[in-house]
């Protein structure tokens, strides 16, 4: 049997599907004794200072908050919901509502589409 190098594999791996890609963990877990689940209790305590401090650094949520709706305030609202899906009702509450969050916990280059987005529509924005 030839073996195969880590890039074969990973190549391989693509081509399956999540369920396929799961049994085939579980099988592995069995066959070899093992478990794919990283010990969390057990090296949390002594790291948690450095893992805070590399989370401050490395952030990749990010919340978008309208802080004004501006003078172009149905403009705002229409991106509000092209951004949320929400309702006319939902969206024009939330911009009179401001500074409020319009998305949270999204990636970074999400954050900076929606927060180019509502900006060229007239409204304040920041990220966090």
């Amino acid at each position: 049997m030839a073996k195969l190098t880590t890039a074969e594999l990973i190549e391989a791996f693509k081509e399956l599907t999540l369920i396929e890609l799961s049994e085939f963990v579980k099988a592995f877990e069995e066959t070899f004794e093992v478990t794919a689940a990283a010990p969390v209790a057990a090296a949390a305590a002594p790291v948690a200072g450095a893992a805070a401090a590399e989370e401050v650094e490395e952030k990749s949520e990010f919340d978008v908050i309208l802080e004004a709706a501006g003078d172009k305030k149905i403009q705002v609202i229409k991106e509000v919901r092209a951004l949320t899906s929400l309702g006319l009702k939902e969206a024009k509450d939330l911009v009179d509502e401001a500074p409020k969050a319009v998305l949270e916990g999204v990636a970074k280059e999400a954050a900076e589409k929606a927060k180019a987005a509502l900006e060229g529509a007239g409204a304040t924005v920041t990220v966090k």
